[in-house]
């Protein structure tokens, strides 16, 4: 069994370490935030993260994520149910209609959703029980220890803290999120650079958080994102009778920048009929939460089959990171942390090979879902500026399969089923449309969304909403 230290604590690097823990190996969590967790009930009022920007931003749980752990680390979806986790699933939830009913096989579709801070606290419960795992808070990664490995490649065999501890291990797996300062730390190891995609997503979150009195969540009359000309609104339930409200927008749009206030927030919201009344909750927050500057970003560690060092890896949004809309960046951190124990259980004892192991299963299992996402997002921005600048949107093939699933999706239960698919991240795009006949029949039902009108505000009533 393998010495592992990640640097990192969040729900990605904590659920990693879990599970390299069930297997026997002696791992270490270096968390640079000191605080430690709150209990789950008190998590959202009392912890404070501030190496997490997004910690109180609106957060989604995919049915993916209720999959894999429910295999893998089935004690963690306990740890979130017994915290209040809102427990979801589409064919269970949604009149029979809509959906078509259940199916044999539909358990795959369940999830069970939080807030971040309650989530992460209930995960780090479990963590705290499996004796082969060691947390420790208030610990930041200075250094990176090596020695010369081969080819002159470095070959990382710990790290060295704030403190000026030197600690060993066989595998040092940065966790760091999106703040994670895994080129410098390469760089200052002597390391070649790695190669690094990096951009600007073009997106800014406005977002706040409501309680029910009576413990339930609103009922759903439009899907969790829904795109709305030069906006998007997300109406995410969460656990204990919780929920977030989140207005998405472009970055150059500045006559909507009116939505960090409370009031023109609450009258914009107030301008979607479908999601009005996710309003009819007590705030739990005073402010509208921004989020703005959020990169799309992706770290390749081995260049043509060469790794610009060994004896690390990255995992989750230290690896790679989206614009957060879609709700995919936990799940997609799950399938790394599952895809990093299963490289572990048949490590190479070469340094180099193992290397080239790890991004090979990288490249198979996530690296997928992060292009798809880009992509995604890539033309969803190019759709707001033609909004915005008055200017015909004309969509790549892709896009334009998505925007005919989005709307098939609502008129019969065989499309539903198929964006449900894509959207709980239980089959890619490709497979999903891989099934016979699937293609037409989103062709024949939603391939006149231009002429569709969305069921939300339009420009001039935005634009009036905000000024009030």
């Amino acid at each position: 069994m393998a010495r592992i230290i990640f640097i990192g604590g969040g729900i990605v690097g904590l659920t990693a370490a879990h599970l390299l823990g069930a297997d026997g190996h002696d791992v270490t969590v270096l968390e640079r935030d000191a605080a430690p967790p709150a209990d789950p009930e008190a998590a959202w009022e009392s912890w404070e993260r501030k190496g997490v920007n997004q910690f109180r931003m609106l957060h989604f749980f995919q049915p993916r994520f209720c999959e894999l752990m429910t295999e893998a680390a089935p004690e963690i979806i306990d740890a979130m149910r017994a915290a209040g986790g809102l427990e979801m699933n589409p064919f269970r939830d949604l009149p029979a209609e809509v959906t078509g009913g259940e199916q044999p096989g539909d358990e795959r579709f369940d999830t069970v959703t939080m807030r971040r801070p309650v989530a992460e606290a209930a995960i780090a419960s479990v963590v705290a029980t499996n004796a082969n795992v060691a947390i420790r808070r208030g610990a930041v990664v200075q250094a990176l220890l090596t020695e010369p490995g081969a080819g002159g490649i470095p070959n990382v065999v710990g790290v060295r803290t704030d403190a000026g501890d030197e600690l060993r291990a066989d595998l040092v797996v940065d966790a760091g999120g999106r703040r994670s300062t895994l080129p410098a730390l390469l760089r200052d190891a002597g390391a070649r650079e790695l190669v690094e995609e990096k951009e600007d997503c073009g997106f800014i979150y406005w977002g706040r958080h409501f309680q029910s009195s009576d413990g339930s969540v609103p009922p759903m009359f439009g899907p969790l994102l829904m795109p709305c000309g030069t906006v998007s609104i997300l109406t995410l339930p969460a656990d204990n009778g919780t929920w977030g409200i989140g207005m998405v927008t472009s970055a150059k749009d500045a006559e909507l920048r009116g939505l960090k206030d409370v009031d023109a927030w609450m009258r914009v919201v107030k301008t979607f009929p479908l999601q009005a009344h996710w309003l009819d909750g007590e705030p739990l927050d005073e402010n509208v939460a921004i989020m703005a500057k959020i990169e799309d970003r992706h770290r390749a560690l081995v260049i043509d089959r060469e790794p610009v060092a060994t004896g690390v890896f990255a995992v989750g949004d230290s690896w790679a990171a989206t614009n957060p809309s879609v709700g995919r960046g936990i799940t997609i951190g799950a399938m790394h942390a599952v895809a990093l124990r299963d490289t572990m259980c048949t490590a190479a004892t070469d340094p180099v090979e193992l290397a080239q192991q790890w991004d090979a299963a990288t490249k198979a299992t996530v690296e997928p879902w992060y292009r798809s996402t880009l992509a995604f997002d890539s033309a969803r921005l190019d759709e707001i500026h033609c909004g915005l600048e008055g200017r015909e949107f004309v969509p790549d093939p892709a896009y334009e399969i998505t925007k005919a699933l989005l709307s098939a999706s609502s008129k019969a239960p065989d499309t539903f089923r198929a964006a449900m698919k894509i959207v709980g991240m239980l089959e890619t795009a490709e497979e999903m449309l891989a099934e016979p006949g699937i293609f037409e029949r989103i062709v024949e039902l939603g391939g006149n969304w231009r002429d569709e009108v969305p069921v939300g505000p339009s420009r001039a009533e935005l634009l009036a909403a905000v000024k009030g």
